[in-house]
């Protein structure tokens, strides 16, 4: 039965939302993002605050957006606050010069949070779909995010029903929200192919206050092609984890796979899947990229589970026009579902995720740059490294070619810590942190991770702290980040202490 929801221009959806209202838009990257209604949102933002109105919102998504969401309404100084993730370089610069208030938050929490107010009330969802029934059934796109928890408790839904996305996805997504303390009851997901919800977000007709029709694909980028850095990494990883299935210490089946999105996890993927050693797998994961995709097709990868299909738009394309290959082969689910501890533990996860800089006893720092400038956000790494059955963490040894290692003394941020982080690989190798002390750990990681240039001065700060449980010195510390911010090279740092 035909819907009969009042079609809008994105300007009069957008002329519906005030100022000072919370909205939580779809989206887990740009994969499912809106697109039209928050540049409308801009444009009115902008309009107003020319004519001397405010006119800022709070922003809630599932994770980071596209330029036509994170991007415009930054550029329009229209966040007032953004929570719990973002990529979008605009939106960073607002972040860092302190004019948009940024909840950096895992993202597992994010829907039970939602639920209960802590980010106060919720008044608008905008929501990209493909297919919406006058019952109020809307079949999501490229993503799953938050968006049925959105739907739940925002006073009304605007949607923006994008025909670039067949209504041949149904069946593609696995709607399930858990019950919330203290009612709530095991999670019933025992292999990652396991299905246990609905293919569509069932909402209240009435809530729906309108549909703006869009034709735009994902504002996905492209992946780097794998060489040089990356790749070693990625062979590092396949190399390690081939080398515990020999050992007996993952076991012969091999264990679900997750990864991070990025050119480096890219790489990971594309070295496990040439591997020879390495059989086929299973993902569950957040983020479905290309290379995800690719070994699908090799039938190196048996299934995945994600919570977007965040691929380059070629890709999509190709998706679309095999779709029925890929139903058997791929499931977007929730993120507090792909992303739930208990689901983490009981699958037995291979966890790989990537790092800004990691200290000499195993924090890791994903999120902020000198421990002040937000790059992005925690994202889905800590709900993965602190459960998993392994928790991998990557990065190259230097950064800024070369005056920059990533390997230091102490974090400037701590994301993971050494509690939740056993192995650091690099392009350098690899350090297999379990079962090491502190001083143990700090040679394992700066003679197989650190890249030779920086092994010397990192040597000389253990050496500093003497005879000690877990070698730090307060006093210098943080010397190789402050000399990077005073000369641009922490090749120029100095270990003399006053005495």
């Amino acid at each position: 039965m035909k819907d009969t929801f009042p079609r809008l221009a994105a300007a009069e959806a957008a002329a519906q939302i005030q100022n000072g209202q919370t909205v939580a838009f779809s989206g887990f990257t740009p994969a499912g993002a809106a697109k039209e209604i928050p540049k409308a949102i801009a444009a009115r933002a902008t309009k107003m605050q020319a004519a001397g109105q405010p006119f800022r919102i709070g922003v809630i998504t599932g994770a980071s957006t596209g330029h036509s969401l994170d991007g415009s309404l930054a550029r329009a100084d229209a966040i007032l606050f953004r929570t719990p993730y973002q990529n979008d370089p605009d939106l960073r610069k607002s972040i860092n010069e302190g004019r948009t208030k940024f909840y950096d938050m895992h993202l597992s929490q994010l829907p039970q949070a939602v639920r209960y107010g802590f980010l106060g009330p919720v008044h608008w969802a905008v929501i990209e779909a493909c297919d919406v029934t006058a019952s109020g059934e809307l079949t999501l796109t490229a993503s799953v995010g938050a968006a049925p928890t959105f739907c739940r408790v925002a006073d009304k839904i605007l949607i923006e029903l994008n025909r670039f996305h067949p209504q041949a996805l149904r069946g593609f997504h696995d709607i399930y929200e858990p019950e919330d303390p203290p009612h709530r009851k095991p999670v019933p997901i025992v292999r990652p192919d396991d299905r246990i919800g609905t293919l569509t977000v069932k909402v209240d007709p009435k809530k729906i206050a309108g549909i703006v029709e869009t034709n735009l694909p994902d504002e996905v980028g492209s992946f780097s092609a794998v060489a040089g850095t990356t790749a070693r990494i990625g062979e590092n990883v396949a190399d390690f984890l081939a080398a515990e299935l020999r050992r007996g210490l993952i076991p012969s089946s091999f264990l679900p796979i997750q990864s991070g999105v990025g050119d480096t996890a890219n790489a990971v993927l594309k070295a496990m899947g040439a591997h020879p050693k390495i059989p086929r797998f299973d993902m569950y994961t957040e983020v479905i990229q290309d290379a995800v995709i690719a070994l699908v097709k090799d039938d190196k990868i048996r299934f995945a589970s994600g919570c977007s299909l965040t691929v380059s738009n070629p890709v999509l394309r190709d998706i679309y026009e095999q779709i029925e290959f890929f139903r058997s082969r791929l499931l977007l689910r929730p993120q507090e579902i792909t992303n739930n501890p208990e689901i983490i533990r009981r699958l037995g996860i291979l966890s790989i995720n990537t790092a800004i800089e990691v200290d000499i006893t195993g924090n890791v720092n994903s999120t902020h740059v000198l421990g002040r400038n937000m790059m992005s956000g925690i994202g889905g790494s800590g709900d993965f490294a602190r459960n998993a059955f392994l928790s991998i963490f990557t990065c190259p040894s230097t950064a800024k070619g070369g005056k920059i290692s990533t390997i230091i003394p102490l974090v400037s941020h701590l994301d993971s810590s050494e509690h939740s982080v056993q192995v650091i690989i690099t392009e350098q190798g690899i350090a297999d942190l379990r079962g090491k002390s502190p001083m143990d750990r700090a040679k394992t990681i700066i003679e197989n991770c650190a890249h030779p240039d920086y092994r010397p001065i990192l040597r000389d700060y253990v050496a500093l702290a003497g005879s000690t449980h877990s070698p730090q010195t307060l006093r210098v510390a943080f010397a190789m980040h402050l000399a990077f911010a005073e000369t641009g090279d922490m090749h120029t740092t100095r270990w003399a202490i006053a005495t």
